[in-house]
């Protein structure tokens, strides 16, 4: 693993050390580790939702349309 050092103002600094403390990471690097992944979900995610606005008309995703998922997954786990 590589390592990287950055430098925060103050203010920055004691909100990551809150962070850190209030939602259970054990590091200040594991919060923002966690915070590079759900950037690149977020980028990931976008890149989707424009592909998929630029993909043109699709069948309409009715009550018909999810019941062939369901079965697909049923038919799957046997």
């Amino acid at each position: 693993m590589s390592t990287m050092n950055i430098s925060l103002p103050d203010s920055l600094k004691e909100y990551v050390d809150e962070q850190v403390g209030e939602r259970g990471y054990g590091t200040s690097s594991e919060y923002v580790r966690e915070l590079i992944r759900k950037d690149q979900d977020r980028k990931r995610l976008r890149t989707m939702i424009l592909q998929g606005a630029t993909s043109g008309l699709a069948d309409p995703a009715d009550a018909d349309y999810f019941e062939s998922l369901r079965a697909r997954v049923r038919t799957s786990r046997k």
